[in-house]
């Protein structure tokens, strides 16, 4: 038993902040007064924070640390818009590596505003490296350009079918690929490269090479995710071995992706699989997740208006309405929740649809409403949709880290300037009364250290990019407008907090530091609440707490 004290500790629960905590093996046995944790000093060991400041530990509720870990091996791109210099890189990079040490070469990231809406072709790639396959990443992750080799490898051409309405292959008029692919159509075809160059990626999910993965969440004081679907059985596996082993400090709430309705019952089949198998008190499984649409960047979210150089392009949906209302049926028969990819206003628009059909149909058939939506994303909504998330009791999962200028521009490729400047914008939401959890949706060791939680706070408190700033010539201090979207502190907070633990179904246990709750919480150098918003990501993680042990650091005041 310990106590903490001389410390600023939000318990994000009934009074915010108290003076201290009482931690007993696992738990938080009391949280207030000095004078009320008196009564735990003969049997407790004291620390005193020295006016260090405590937050319940934080709850990434959307990230992919299987995606993350297979990255390891992708060969890092110079950042530049300019072609000729990236296919200089490409050629040296090919020359000092040659086909024998290197038989596929996976280039990221390459801007996505680099190329228009008709994007880059596979005879410019040849230009740098034709005799082997070569794929270079976008940088939003939804799109990638490959070179000749690779297409007649994958042994895709003009008949073959593209995977699904998202997973495509950019084409010709002729119906002849161009060497863009959108959504990983690829690796549909992956194999049969694989296999004709008698090569695989070193890629297995092993223990040594997810450890990097959770290093980070431990060192960023992130004690609970969301895994927004898992890679394979292989992942899961490895993950399930180290908590056995007791190496894995955080709590890891897991989902398996189906792509229509038809192929949902497999996919249930395979969650209930890894409940039997894997679940244990740290691991749970719970959620199906769904693409419901692309991204702004790459013409292919759902969108209400026709695409301004392409009239009568309305992006791309995978289902409409009446197909998600039997995948929320489905998962509501079955308790499981929904965990919807959407970025579009269309998809967003019908994403509410069918919930409000769902429930309405449920109702009717005297079946309680058990599943519970999580809309990630949700870049650009229709005004006239804001306040339904509130009424139909939908999540709304943002990544913080994405508010300033990540993404660039690039969506005025397919919206007008009105429309992009219209997005990113939640606070129409939260004052409605919605449920909004923030998460970083980082997906590659590139990216990875953006899922500092205070990196991605103060993106969102700022509308500012420190690694990506916008044009201040044209955005005034690189602000990404509008500046009503900006979010206040004590959201952020309570999004990766409290917030987060709910869409997760774990508040009676985490998210809040009360008596009853376990003992996750981290020591932080400075109070958010304090600091400039310029200074947020310098804030520093000094001690990590996990099931009341400490994972990371001091918590003597040094």
């Amino acid at each position: 038993m310990y106590i903490l004290k001389n410390a600023k500790i939000y318990t994000l629960e009934g009074k915010n902040n108290v003076d201290a905590i009482v931690v007993d093996e696992s738990k938080v046995v009391y949280a207030g007064s000095l004078r009320g944790a008196e009564k735990y000093t003969a049997a407790s060991k004291i620390y005193d924070l020295g006016g260090r400041t405590v937050l319940p530990g934080i709850v990434d509720s959307h990230i992919h640390p299987g995606m993350c870990s297979r990255s390891t091996w992708h060969v890092k791109l110079p950042w530049t818009e300019n072609v000729t210099e990236l296919l200089d890189f490409i050629r040296e990079y090919g020359r000092k590596h040659p086909r024998e040490e290197m038989p596929f070469i996976y280039f990221e990231y390459y801007p996505t505003s680099m190329f228009d809406e008709n994007g880059p072709t596979k005879e410019l790639l040849d230009e740098a490296i034709s005799d082997r396959p070569v794929l270079c990443q976008d940088f939003g992750e939804h799109l990638c350009w490959i070179n000749t080799k690779m297409m007649e490898l994958l042994g895709v051409d003009k008949d073959t079918p593209n995977p699904s309405a998202l997973e495509v292959f950019v084409r010709d008029r002729q119906g002849n690929p161009t060497g863009w692919v959108k959504e990983m159509a690829w690796v549909h075809f992956a194999d049969n490269m694989f296999n004709a160059i008698g090569w695989a990626p070193p890629e297995e999910l092993t223990e040594e090479r997810m450890a990097p993965f959770f290093e980070l969440m431990m060192e960023s004081g992130i004690t609970a995710i969301f895994d927004a679907f898992i890679e394979n059985d292989r992942q899961i596996q490895t993950v399930y071995e180290m908590d056995r082993a007791g190496k894995l400090f955080v709590y890891y709430d897991a989902s398996v992706r189906f792509w229509r309705y038809e192929d949902l019952p497999e996919k249930i089949d395979k969650l209930r699989e890894y409940q039997r198998l894997y679940t244990t008190e740290h691991i749970k499984f719970n959620t199906m997740k769904l693409f419901l649409d692309g991204t702004n960047e790459s013409g292919n979210s759902a969108s209400l208006h026709e695409h301004i150089h392409d009239p009568g392009n309305y992006g791309e949906i995978m289902m409409e309405k009446d197909e998600l209302v039997r995948c929320f049926l489905l998962c509501n028969r079955e308790g499981l929740d929904l965990h919807i990819h959407m970025v579009g206003d269309r998809a967003f628009k019908v994403g509410c649809d069918a919930v409000e059909k769902a429930q309405k149909t449920a109702a009717e058939n005297g079946e309680p409403w058990i599943c519970r939506p999580v809309f990630a994303h949700c870049e650009i909504v229709d005004p006239s949709d804001m306040k339904r998330p509130a009424k139909l009791g939908i999540f709304i999962n943002w990544s913080c880290h994405w508010s300033g200028g990540y993404f660039g521009e690039e969506a005025m490729n397919y919206y007008t300037e009105e429309k992009w400047r219209r997005m990113y914008q939640f606070n129409p939401m939260i004052k409605s009364g919605a449920m909004v959890s923030f998460s970083s949706d980082v997906v590659t060791a590139y990216e990875m250290h953006r899922a500092y939680p205070f990196f991605g706070m103060q993106v969102a408190a700022t509308r500012v990019d420190p690694e990506f700033p916008l044009d201040p010539a044209k955005y005034p201090e690189s602000m990404r407008p509008e500046a009503s979207a900006r979010l206040d502190m004590d959201v952020l907070i309570k999004g990766y907090t409290i917030n987060g633990a709910r869409q997760l179904r774990w508040q009676d246990k985490m998210g809040s530091l009360s008596a009853g709750k376990l003992a996750n919480f981290v020591v932080i150098d400075k109070d958010p609440f304090e600091v400039s918003e310029d200074e947020i990501k310098d804030i520093r993680v000094e001690a990590v707490v996990f099931d009341g042990k400490l994972i990371k650091g001091s918590l003597e005041n040094i």
